[in-house]
């Protein structure tokens, strides 16, 4: 199975969150693939300078790949993607993540039910 964190799961699980799961995390250190999007550290980045996120930009980032996930960066057709989405979650980050998922296709795990509207392969968590 091939896994794309939401920004707070990908958060939750660098701090070992009790927030998630142990099947949680069994299914994320069971995946085949688990991508980070560039989106989520650009957004981390934005909270952090805003006061809303306590956190080391860059220890999100060295994250990644110490975790052993892999970055998804933001492309042409993931932009597209998002542009053309309903109007059903207007943040601009978890669109985003909604388009790389369904571009991909990349199961999405989130803490967010408002963005099971727009796929199948959008997963409360």
């Amino acid at each position: 199975m091939r896994l794309l964190l939401d920004t707070h799961i990908f958060l939750w699980y660098l701090a070992a969150s009790r927030k998630l799961s142990k099947s949680v995390l069994t299914r994320i250190e069971m995946a085949d693939v688990v991508y980070i999007s560039a989106a989520s550290i650009w957004e981390a980045g934005i909270k952090i300078k805003q006061g809303r996120l306590e956190a080391n930009i860059d220890d999100l980032y060295v994250g990644i790949a110490s975790s052993g996930f892999v970055e998804l960066p933001i492309s042409a057709k993931h932009s597209v993607m998002a542009a053309n989405l309903p109007e059903h979650h207007r943040d601009p980050f978890d669109r985003m993540l909604i388009a790389q998922a369904m571009c991909e296709p990349l199961k999405l795990l989130t803490a967010d039910i408002l963005l099971q509207q727009y796929s199948e392969l959008v997963e409360v968590v």
